[in-house]
């Protein structure tokens, strides 16, 4: 896959990492493409019932194992949150959900560890608002963002490339992109991680057991 493999290059600019399955990855794709050409937030756990291989605590080192938390567990099952129009997606407080989501939560009880959104024919960048969103965050919060058409509003090619990280689908599990359940073509998609001091977190997509796909053997 070559997402990990530039992944695998850019390790060093990068502090920590974060470990996806690709089936957990591939869920949260789904609504998103369902709910086209609304914006979706995801909630996600960390499965501390499988912690990140040695292996690629080995070959990608990261320079702070303290930095969030759930560091160190693969990303678990994800929860959709909520949906709806950028102002509208992160504005309903989470204590009306509480019953909604009682049983499925897991140890945080009233609040996930990690967030991923999507933004529909925009940059997978943050927002100010987004910015403002992550400092709630205990965990990583993650941004999937989605190419398509007809297009809605733009924002996708705004030339800032040094800082998103395009997915590949080439040979991977992942769904072929095509049209959605809306009707829209899905031409492109990008993911990045990143943690509320600004900082970026490496996001590497794996099997169900922590192994990152195409890496290592």
């Amino acid at each position: 896959m070559n997402y990990n493999s530039d992944s695998w290059k850019k390790r060093g600019k990068y502090v920590a990492y974060l470990l996806i399955p690709i089936e957990t990855l591939s869920k949260i794709i789904h609504w998103s493409f369902n709910c086209l050409p609304d914006e979706i937030l995801v909630g996600i756990d960390p499965d501390f019932s499988i912690k990140n291989p040695k292996i690629v605590d080995e070959k990608f080192k990261p320079f702070k194992t303290d930095l969030f938390a759930g560091q160190g567990f693969v990303l678990g099952e994800p929860h959709l949150i909520n949906r709806g129009d950028s102002f509208s997606v992160h504005q309903i407080p989470e204590d009306w959900t509480d019953d909604f989501f009682a049983d499925n939560r897991g140890m945080r009880g009233s609040r996930f560890c990690h967030y991923i959104h999507s933004h529909p024919n925009c940059a997978a960048l943050p927002s100010k608002g987004d910015e403002e969103a992550s400092q709630g965050t205990e965990g990583c919060e993650m941004i999937l963002g989605l190419n398509f058409s007809p297009k809605i509003i733009e924002g996708w090619d705004d030339g800032n490339s040094n800082k998103r990280r395009k997915l590949d689908f080439e040979d991977s599990q992942i769904p072929i992109i095509g049209i959605s359940s809306s009707g829209h073509k899905i031409h492109d998609m990008e993911i990045i991680a990143y943690h509320r001091s600004g900082l970026g977190i490496n996001l590497l997509i794996t099997d169900k057991f922590g192994k990152p796909i195409g890496l290592f053997g």
